[in-house]
């Protein structure tokens, strides 16, 4: 929680004026039954029209201060709140952008974005509320008793012993909410993940007729939630009503004990009336505390789970070079091994090396490892052991976005957002419309976005739904290469191609990028059967190394894959 007043400190001078607003309205809402008391007790006695009128416009006044003052100040908190809340997701999602791969698989992507969405709220309502009613209640309660003690000590004591026991309950009740709420979130985790599973399958789902089952799917991660949220609320929901039994037991204790006063001739039924309204504020301020109770609980465990993104480490650490590197080679690999949960090796002993403007060639069976070298070079993780070098400098040394400033990559599973095909390939870049077009040229894209009546100003929807599946790579692969980048990755980016567009699109590379490495992960050799370089991988290992054909004669399984294939068809 230590790490919220970081994010309030800068609006402390807000905060404050607000605080002393609602104090000041408060204070103004204690004195009317003080007040009220004063006028049934002392000034009608004296039948006098102008005191009474008097003393009511006082109270008037003093209904106006408060009513005013609580108006104000609740709407200076809700920009306090607003800000607070604005700046936390944007560093929370600041963070998550910058998280290592292996850090955003330990969190989950659900996670993260529940804790974005769910945990933020719960965080951000708790703050509100603290600054409507946590200046509020506390302030009616001592005030309330203060003024009590000074009317009728004997009363004040009788209503204000409940008080304890009404802390030891709360305090009791929300020690066990903490964890409760924990659950539930970790539950919203769960229900996050199914929902984004099946939005992003839901033409799987309905192809394959498994609507019924994916809602039972949900059902269950729906019901998990529902049991962890009624736990914790039926634990939680203890509070009010043990609250009101108390207050109401503190009632029933003042009016009787009243009533011998008054019948005693030691206290005044005006006295009562004015303590039952004193109560009531007390009684609304113990509420509120109650119900500050429960939103504690529910932002502390909130905040463990936020903090614990904000304020975890960057495994991703910057190295010192060596500088046993050779400049002259582009990429290499030297002895590279790694392991995604530190059991299996999925790559072991890796080593090669390109020259500037060379193509490489990696192809194998899937779950060879193709894609965790990629990962690899543009340090997504880090290796276990061995040196990845880019032009003889190790990658650790690199600045992070110097590094990424290299490359242009299309992965398998890439996407598009909701926008233009213009703004698709630009990407928020300084890239002009006349490298847009030519990238498009290039990727083999520009002759169907010319067929859309709006050009590349023809929307594409989330995920690019609206797009077939070679229309999506080919604009994926125009954003790769807009910039111009110095290392190119085309990760089985030419799957839902052609041969003849593939074709087109390797020459079409060759001649646009000269000066580009161009690296193609592929599963079919005509992909990469012109490359200067190709690796075969299987299980984590290099298994052939050279030239198409070098390797056909070398490589029984290259050549087993290139058979299989008859002339480029996929592999099974």
């Amino acid at each position: 929680m230590k790490w919220i007043f970081s994010y309030l400190k800068p609006l402390r001078s807000r905060i404050f004026l607000g605080v002393f607003i609602k104090i000041i309205g408060t204070l103004a809402e204690l004195l009317i039954p003080f007040l009220l008391s004063y006028i049934l007790e002392n000034v009608i006695i004296e039948n006098s029209t102008k005191k009474i009128l008097s003393f009511g416009i006082i109270m008037a006044l003093c209904a106006a201060v408060a009513c005013v003052g609580n108006i104000t100040a609740n709407r200076m908190a809700a920009k306090t709140t607003m800000l607070f809340s604005t700046q936390m997701r944007k560093n929370l999602f600041s963070k998550t952008m910058l998280l290592s791969a292996r850090s955003t698989d330990r969190f989950t992507i659900p996670s993260l974005e529940a804790r974005i969405t769910s945990d933020t709220y719960n965080v951000q309502n708790f703050i509100g509320m603290m600054q409507r009613m946590g200046i509020r209640a506390p302030i009616l309660l001592l005030g309330g008793s203060i003024i009590t003690m000074i009317m009728d000590r004997k009363l004040a004591l009788v209503m204000i012993a409940t008080m304890p026991l009404i802390f030891i309950a709360v305090y009791s009740v929300s020690r066990k909410g903490v964890p409760l709420y924990s659950k539930v979130q970790q539950s919203v985790d769960g229900m996050v993940r199914v929902v984004r599973e099946d939005a992003q399958g839901i033409r799987v789902i309905k192809a394959l007729s498994k609507v019924d089952y994916e809602n039972a799917r949900y059902d269950m991660a729906n019901k998990a939630l529902k049991r962890d949220e009624t736990r914790a609320g039926v634990i939680m929901g203890v509070t009010n009503p043990i609250m009101t039994l108390l207050m109401n037991m503190g009632i029933v204790a003042v009016i009787a004990v009243s009533a011998v006063f008054v019948a005693r001739g030691t206290s005044s039924a005006t006295t009562v009336i004015a303590f039952m309204q004193y109560f009531t504020l007390i009684s609304m301020a113990m509420m509120s505390i109650s119900r500050m109770f429960v939103m504690y609980t529910k932002c502390a465990a909130s905040a463990k789970r936020i903090s614990s993104v904000l304020e975890s480490e960057s495994e991703l650490k910057a190295y010192e070079d060596d500088g046993k590197g050779d400049p002259s080679l582009h990429i290499s690999f030297e002895n590279v091994s790694f392991s995604y949960l530190g059991k299996k090796k999925n790559l072991k002993d890796i080593s090669f090396s390109l020259k500037r403007g060379e193509r490489l060639g990696i192809i194998g069976a899937t779950g060879s490892g193709k894609s965790t070298l990629i990962r690899l070079l543009m340090r997504f993780y880090d290796v276990d052991s061995g040196i990845i070098r880019i032009n003889g400098r190790d990658i650790r040394s690199y600045d992070r976005k110097e590094l990424t400033s290299m490359f242009g990559a299309v992965f398998q599973n890439d996407f598009l957002y909701a926008d233009s095909i213009k703004e698709n390939i630009r990407f928020e870049r300084d890239i002009s419309e006349e490298e847009i077009i030519k990238a498009a040229k290039t990727a083999q894209a520009y002759d169907f976005i010319s067929s859309f009546a709006d050009d590349f100003e023809h929307g594409v929807t989330t995920g690019g739904t609206n797009l077939s599946g070679g229309q999506r790579q080919r604009v994926l692969i125009s954003r790769a290469i807009a910039g111009a980048p110095e290392i190119l990755i085309l990760d089985d980016a030419s799957s839902a191609l052609d041969y003849k567009t593939d074709a087109n699109l390797r020459a079409a590379l060759a001649q646009s990028l000269p000066n580009s490495t161009v690296i193609t992960v592929a599963q079919r050799v005509s992909s990469v059967k012109s490359c200067d370089l190709i690796l075969v991988i299987d299980d984590g290992e290099i298994i052939g190394y050279g030239k198409h054909d070098f390797l056909m004669e070398s490589c029984s399984e290259y050549r087993e894959i290139s058979d299989s294939q008859m002339g480029g068809a996929f592999l099974d």
